[in-house]
């Protein structure tokens, strides 16, 4: 009964605060708990972030199957200070969402603070949710800087 609380918040939390992707996961997992598909949940743990990046990675990539990024675009990401700064950036960036794996899989309760931190950065910042894995990443580079500055000080 528990969870199912969880998720009926989460789905009033996604709502009021513009965040479709959360309320529209949590309705979906509301529903395979309610109609009593518990035994999926195991695997949409272990799977649900392979499909995810799957999806995302898909979407991402359409523009090179639509043929509307050319291979003179591709080569000025080589030869452009923004292009580089992007190698790097896209580099950095997926560091931090592999430190962020790690970190949800030491910690997974982490998960609640990084969805509500999620809620107040769309409403109060007017930001864009783009997944967990950034959250969590920043998280645990947080998490490093302030674990250094107190054991440097205490």
């Amino acid at each position: 009964m528990n969870g199912t609380i969880v998720l009926v918040a989460l789905i009033l939390i996604g709502l009021l605060g513009r965040s479709p992707i959360i309320a529209t996961a949590s309705c979906i997992l509301l529903v395979v708990k309610l109609v009593s598909l518990d035994r999926y949940l195991p695997g949409i743990e272990r799977r649900g972030l392979e499909f995810g990046l799957l999806f995302l990675t898909m979407g991402v990539l359409v523009p090179f199957a639509n043929e509307r990024i050319q291979m003179k675009e591709v080569a000025a990401v080589f030869t452009s200070w923004p292009g580089i700064l992007a190698l790097i950036g896209g580099a950095v960036a997926t560091y931090m969402n592999g430190k962020g794996l790690a970190l949800l899989k030491i910690d997974p309760q982490l998960i609640v603070g990084l969805v509500i931190g999620s809620i107040f950065g769309i409403v109060f910042l007017r930001g864009i949710p783009v997944g967990p894995l950034m959250a969590a990443g920043i998280t645990a580079l947080l998490m490093k800087v302030f674990q250094f500055l107190f054991d440097r000080f205490s």
